[in-house]
């Protein structure tokens, strides 16, 4: 697992002239923290093989030890938990969840309808991304959530008797689809036929299919209508598949494939592909659409490429972590390029859409930031820059890419990638090739 905490100022890329190689992934973030928490309250023991190791789920890992579950990791990535059957058997616990969300928002759901006392609490990053959506759903269907600070934000008591419930309740879709996945999961804790409805646009729907396809896995199919409503079948409880493989992160892959866009190629990805359940898969689009050569099978991605890509005007809603790397490849198109419906970027690790506009102008790029999007216009030639990160993983992956421009960059905080991808800089520097 990621260790120490000792963490380098900065680190200093030297202009890079091309990119080519093979990376195998390291297990999905999103994945893994679903995976650890369902094995958690299934009958049965699992084992999960190819899971990430990262602070997040370290997050995860230690929040389900002091709540009960066993668990033993028996070599790196494969981890044997020993499921509960249901509810937690430790009914009082305080947990420190970091700034994971996918750790804090499905524990937070889970625990409502747990019975006993819990405290959650997180970085003061995680204590200004609101929550207020999913606590008002959990407070409906008979949770009781309090705040200890501010309303709608963490840190947050839980206290719950496991009262009936109530037979629906609404989550909001339009600010993170982590609320409904986290109030899937729970659901089957109910004991008792309950559904909950979507108000408004749901976004980020392949995060949402992806918790559903892993509850099945799982031995729970859920009853839905489309993406407005879903309910839990009489007598669903999870129940372990024995063995479950974590498939590579597709959003880390965005890096790597945009370098080989970029660096020429081609760079090859291993661990992720069209046999893929995650919506990042979908970053091909994006890179075909800007000029590159994609190549792909059911668990490997291949790209190829050179500057000056094809400016790009899309809705990248549904892959927003890898609409991140789409907006620094908008740096190496041959005109403006616009990123569209990423609101929800304002309520992640930091406020992503004012953070690109910042940084992307350090470098040179004219950036144009509305409420959901951002307008960027390459520059002619790019400019070494000193690249806040703004302890945000995804910042310090994406401008690294900048360095393939011919380019000096300086990351500050580059260990901020432990939170998902420890050895990222090291994998990087694998790729690249020589002085531009």
């Amino acid at each position: 697992m990621a260790g120490g905490t000792t963490r380098a100022a900065h680190l200093d890329l030297a202009p890079v002239a091309r990119a080519a190689g093979t990376v195998a992934l390291p297990g999905s973030k999103s994945i893994s923290n679903r995976a650890l928490l369902l094995a958690a309250l299934a009958e049965g023991a699992t084992e999960l093989v190819g899971l990430l190791e990262s602070d997040d789920t370290e997050r995860m890992l230690e929040a389900l030890r002091a709540l009960g579950v066993a668990w033993t990791r028996r070599a790196p990535g494969d981890y044997l938990v020993q499921g509960v059957g249901g509810a937690f058997p430790v009914k009082a616990a305080e947990l420190f969840l970091g700034n994971a969300g996918t750790a804090f928002r499905p524990l937070t759901a889970v625990l409502a309808l747990c019975g006993g006392t819990y405290r959650l609490s997180g970085t003061p990053r995680m204590h200004e991304r609101p929550i207020g959506d999913l606590v008002a759903a959990l407070r409906a269907l008979g949770g009781e959530l309090r705040y200890l600070g501010r309303d709608g934000f963490p840190p947050l008591e839980i206290r719950s008797a496991r009262p009936r419930l109530a037979d629906t309740a609404a989550v909001r879709g339009d600010v993170s689809s982590q609320f409904l996945s986290a109030a899937l999961m729970a659901l089957p804790l109910a004991e008792q036929r309950v559904a909950v409805t979507v108000a408004g646009e749901l976004v980020s729907k392949p995060y949402v299919a992806l918790t559903l396809d892993l509850m099945e896995r799982f031995g729970v199919k859920m009853e839905r209508q489309g993406w407005a409503r879903f309910g839990v079948p009489p007598g669903a409880r999870y129940r372990s598949p024995g063995r479950l493989h974590v498939e590579g992160d597709a959003s880390s892959a965005s890096y790597f494939l945009a370098a080989g866009a970029i660096g020429g190629g081609p760079v090859r990805v291993e661990g992720v592909g069209a046999a893929s359940t995650q919506g990042d898969v979908r970053f091909v689009e994006v890179l075909r659409s800007m000029g590159a050569q994609v190549g792909l099978g059911d668990h490997w991605i291949e790209v190829r490429g050179a500057p000056p890509l094809r400016a790009l005007d899309a809705d990248l809603n549904h892959i927003p972590d890898a609409a991140m790397t789409a907006a620094v490849l908008a740096l190496f198109a041959d005109g403006p390029s616009t990123i569209r419906n990423v609101a929800n970027w304002r309520v992640k690790e930091t406020d992503r859409l004012a953070a690109m506009a910042t940084e992307l102008r350090k470098v040179g790029a004219t950036v144009e930031e509305g409420a959901d999007r951002l307008r960027i216009v390459p520059p002619a030639q790019l400019q070494p820059a000193t690249i806040d990160t703004y302890d945000d993983h995804r910042m310090a992956m994406c401008f690294s890419l900048v360095a393939l421009g011919g380019v000096a960059v300086r990351i500050n905080d580059p260990q901020c990638v432990r939170k998902t991808f420890p050895d990222y800089f090291r994998e990087f520097a694998r790729l690249v090739r020589g002085p531009a």
